[in-house]
């Protein structure tokens, strides 16, 4: 018997005690940890424009593991929350940090101009992508004010409804709605938009998905709509009226889906884009002429993303053979899943999605043995929040959709995204591990006997939650 015992203490302590002891669901830690090789080998080979004067492709390499360090630092910080009131009380804060870096942006305090629009703040040792920032920390806002909402526990507005009798308005659940998720959400896109129209689009659909994954009714979301339409309008109308010169982002929204003849008669000014040329058009240019050059720019990055996925055929070129990179400046971000198959071939480019659409799966089974309303939004934003982008940026790679400049998840160059990443993961894998930290006291707890003979009708039902949670599907 001591032997046994000491034998069992021995493999404890070996590798796969080590895996044994990792608490939070596994798979997403496999998936995590798959992207972050991905992203370190991807970075090293991906793109010769990286490498500025003095700079090589080890201090590159050295870089990326610099940001995947920290970003790991993060993961583990929040993984090790060990309750679920500290990201609440912490998620309060969202919507109070993203209108205040929005608003630095919007009034130059500090803001750095990104492709042409102010969407970076310098804060001397690090630059910081403002959108970013704001994906993760409104999803977070949105999960607490969803639960608030569901449970009415506003304590602010309840207060003052009590104390003040000219806001009693405050206690009804339809202001409520309006001024804790609804404004909210309206103010965040209108801050976004004067920098991207289509990170508007992306950001606002996220948040209108995850209070609707949250539990807020469709009908009660559609009152949104009118708002959203009129603020839209008057935005165009600005942009309009002031030659373009308010509201820029709106130009380049039009340009990019064609409509660049309305865009030259606001702004006066000649445009390119990616749509206003083909190849035959091209052909017809003066090859020394200044537009000739526009038009190859403009075709250049799109038109070789879409050779090298050709390229790549079934299994790629190998690691480091990349010829488009040295085509492609934003290979490294924007073109990152391009780059991928181009090396790593049609399977390549398969795993990445796998990983994805894995990690949405798991996310969906995490959320069905939450036991909170904020627990249960906030690991369903965040997935959703992973997952649309990295397959947004598969569509955009593939051509299937405008660019707009979003980048694959822990996998493309980009610190603050890698940050902001490490974030999601590591409440996501906190929650996980307080869901099955759960479930094991249940069990444990469960009355095992019924008047010494039959066992507890709930105990089969707990034990088996605990399995199918450890097993996944």
């Amino acid at each position: 018997m001591k032997k046994n015992s000491t034998t069992e203490v021995e493999a404890q302590k070996g590798i796969w005690g080590l895996i044994d002891r990792i608490q939070g669901d596994k798979v997403v830690w496999m998936i995590l940890i798959m992207l972050i090789l991905f992203s370190i080998v991807s970075i090293f080979s991906s793109t010769s424009r990286l490498v500025s004067p003095g700079m090589s492709r080890v201090d590159i390499f050295f870089e990326q593991l610099l940001i995947v360090f920290a970003g790991v630092a993060v993961i583990f910080v929040c993984y090790k929350i060990p309750y679920i009131k500290v990201f609440r009380v912490l998620s309060q804060l969202g919507y109070a940090v993203s209108m205040g870096l929005l608003l630095c942006l919007v009034l130059n305090i500090g803001a750095i101009e990104v492709n042409g629009a102010r969407r970076a703040l310098d804060l001397g040792f690090f630059q910081l992508h403002v959108y970013e920032v704001v994906k993760v920390a409104m999803v977070m806002y949105l999960a607490w004010a969803v639960h608030a909402y569901k449970n009415d526990s506003f304590g602010i507005a309840n207060r003052l409804s009590r104390r003040y009798k000219s806001l009693a308005f405050l206690s009804g659940r339809g202001w409520k709605l309006w001024i804790y998720i609804f404004i909210p959400i309206l103010t965040v896109c209108l801050g976004i938009f004067a920098g991207s129209a289509s990170s508007t689009l992306f950001i606002g659909g996220i948040m209108i998905l995850t209070i609707l994954i949250g539990g807020i009714r469709i009908r009660d979301i559609m009152k949104l709509v009118p708002l959203m339409l009129a603020a839209l309008v008057i935005c165009v109308s600005i942009w309009a009226i002031s030659d373009g010169k308010v509201f820029r982002r709106v130009g380049t929204a039009f340009s990019r889906i064609g409509m660049t003849g309305m865009v030259e008669k606001v702004t006066g000014e000649p445009v390119v884009s990616v749509k206003s040329y083909d190849a035959d058009r091209i052909r017809e240019l003066d090859r020394g002429s200044t537009e000739f050059q526009s038009a190859l720019d403009a075709i250049r990055q799109p038109e070789s993303a879409k050779i090298a996925i050709h390229e790549g055929g079934l299994l790629g070129k190998g690691p480091g053979n990349s010829t488009q990179k040295y085509s492609v400046s934003l290979m490294f971000s924007d073109y990152m899943y391009s780059f991928i198959v181009e090396e790593y071939g049609l399977w390549g480019g398969i795993l990445i999605i796998i990983l994805y659409i894995s990690l949405l799966a798991r996310g969906a089974l995490i959320v069905r043995y939450c036991d909170s309303d904020f627990s249960k939004t906030a690991v369903a934003g965040l997935t959703v929040l992973i997952t649309g982008q990295a397959l947004m940026h598969i569509y955009i790679n593939l051509d299937m959709g405008l660019l707009t400049g979003q980048t694959l998840p822990m996998i493309s160059h980009g610190n603050s995204s890698f940050i902001c990443f490490s974030i999601a993961f590591g409440v996501i894998l906190s929650i996980s591990k307080m869901v099955k930290a759960n479930i094991q006291k249940e069990t444990e707890e469960s009355e095992p006997l019924v008047e010494g003979l039959g066992v507890d009708e709930n105990v089969g039902d707990t034990i088996k939650d605990l399995e199918d949670f450890e097993a996944g599907f």
